[in-house]
């Protein structure tokens, strides 16, 4: 298994049901997978844009750290790409060390 840091930016009018739910349904297809959650970095939250993004000059920013499968890699963006509740993603497989 891989380890991987998952960035991603939530659009800020989501309610925040909607947020959590977007969010479980990550967590579930990494586990789904056979990978396993490591933590999520906390105090991003809400910040300024550098660039408007869909008329949206603000976002919810979240990072992860997680270990799985390319195949996990594959549904995850799979499923975020077709979602209207984010606005950018990223996933880095972190080098070993």
């Amino acid at each position: 298994m891989r380890e991987y840091e998952m960035m991603f930016i939530l659009k800020p009018d989501l309610e925040e049901e909607q947020s959590v739910e977007a969010k479980e349904r990550l967590q579930k297809i990494i586990a789904d997978f056979g990978g396993e959650f490591g933590k999520e970095l906390d105090g991003w939250g809400k910040k300024r844009l550098a660039y408007p993004i869909e008329k949206y000059t603000e976002g919810v920013y979240s990072v992860w750290h997680f270990k799985g499968q390319p195949e996990t890699i594959q549904e995850l963006d799979r499923v975020i790409k077709i979602s209207d509740k984010f606005l950018r993603h990223i996933i880095i497989r972190q080098d070993e060390k």
